[in-house]
């Protein structure tokens, strides 16, 4: 599975950190690879539609994260805009966000 991963906007927009992020699992250690998936798969990625939910009044200071996922021939994009009101979408994206910006 590949996923690019794109965090855009924000309050204190900083260009270093939203570099694109790919991930391709099979270069992940099996444990990784199936919590990334799984997330993906609790997630009901592929059946999400391109932009969920609806963005908020005032959402111009709001992160955008934009998610391409490529399982296979499957292959998905969908655009969020916090807060993510999907819990299991939210999981997924803060879990990209942490391996993108490991801390030190």
């Amino acid at each position: 599975m590949k996923i690019d991963f794109r965090m855009e906007g924000g309050f204190a927009f900083l260009p270093a950190l939203s570099r694109p992020f790919v991930l391709d699992t099979t270069q992940l250690s099996p444990q990784q690879a199936q919590q990334v998936e799984s997330y993906v798969r609790e997630a009901h990625f592929f059946d999400q539609p391109t932009q969920p939910g609806t963005v908020a009044k005032g959402a111009a200071d709001y992160r955008t994260y934009t998610l391409t996922v490529e399982d296979g021939p499957q292959v998905h994009s969908i655009q969020l805009t916090d807060p993510i009101a999907d819990a299991n979408l939210q999981r997924l994206v803060s879990h990209l966000r942490l391996m993108a910006h490991p801390s030190p």
